[in-house]
């Protein structure tokens, strides 16, 4: 039977990830603390703070690959006006970096609206969690990569 205590150190557990607002990195550091004390507590703390540090990893790696998808879009908008690679080779074929294809303008623009939709799924999972944590019942986020098992 779970007791207020547990549902209590379950909610923190998810809730200290908002602390990555004032604290660097308390996205991991605020669940790993709360989780390596109380995880011999419970099994529901211990479910719970693996929950939490699984998808605030995956989150990790998938804000990663979105960065760097994003390379080339920061590439091109820092060396704009710069004809650094300007190439006319056989008859009217021409090459220039400089100019921006709309296609990279269409790819940039959705991955940065995937940035935005990821981040606002993000805090309502993290919502979602901790009222499940609350109410003693076990929330696993969706699209999480399960690191710690």
């Amino acid at each position: 039977m779970l007791d207020n205590h547990q549902k209590n150190i379950a909610t923190f557990i998810h809730l200290s990830t908002f602390s990555r607002f004032i604290i660097p990195l308390g996205n991991f550091i605020g669940p790993i603390i709360l989780w390596m004390i109380n995880k011999d507590k419970s099994e529901f703390i211990d479910a719970h703070g693996k929950q939490a540090i699984n998808f605030q990893v995956s989150i990790l790696l998938y804000t990663l690959i979105i960065g760097t998808l994003t390379i080339p879009f920061f590439i091109f908008k820092v060396f704009n006006g710069l004809d650094f690679i300007d190439f006319h080779g056989i008859h009217d074929f021409h090459i220039n970096v400089n100019e921006f294809s709309p296609l990279l303008l269409i790819s940039g623009g959705i991955l940065g609206f995937l940035a935005v939709v990821g981040f606002i799924l993000e805090l309502v999972f993290i919502v979602i969690a901790s009222l499940k944590a609350r109410d003693g019942k076990l929330y696993e986020y969706p699209l999480t990569i399960n690191f710690l098992k």
